[in-house]
């Protein structure tokens, strides 16, 4: 969590409110994260998908592509594999516009996978809720 709004991790209740607000962007917005799951040894293991960045208003009304994953499972390419299949779902059936990704300024290893993507680097700003310093990154038109 280090490089998520503040840094801290969330509570168990913190983390129930969160899975309950990413079900209801599902219907209300027609999309939504996905969760992610290993096949070959079973269990959750991050999400990924889309959610609307509400928290930087300077993108709106950009969607934003996202992924969060277990440490353990860092570094192993799931998350380039997952954000590309939802990427692809975002833009060949959902067919949405305005598609960016944010990270926290040093978080590399986020900022390489939107690289992967396809995405540009489209500016440098501060997340206003926690005063760090973020990165966007666009996919062109």
């Amino acid at each position: 969590m280090r490089f998520i709004v503040d840094g801290s991790v969330r509570t168990a209740e913190q983390a129930f409110r969160a899975i309950d607000l990413f079900e209801r962007e599902w219907e209300t917005s027609g999309f939504g994260l996905f969760a992610v799951e290993r096949k070959d040894i079973g269990g959750l293991i991050g999400f990924t998908g889309f959610a609307r960045p509400d928290f930087l208003p300077e993108v709106l009304p950009a969607v934003e592509i996202g992924w969060r994953f277990a440490r353990a499972q860092w570094g192993s390419g799931f998350a380039t594999e997952a954000a590309t299949a939802a990427l692809a779902f975002g833009t060949e059936t959902l067919r949405l516009d305005g598609i960016v990704s944010i990270c926290q300024v040093g978080n590399d290893a986020s900022a390489r996978i939107m690289r992967k993507l396809g995405l540009v680097f489209d500016r440098r700003t501060v997340d206003p809720g926690c005063g760090r310093a973020v990165l966007v990154w666009r996919l062109p038109r």
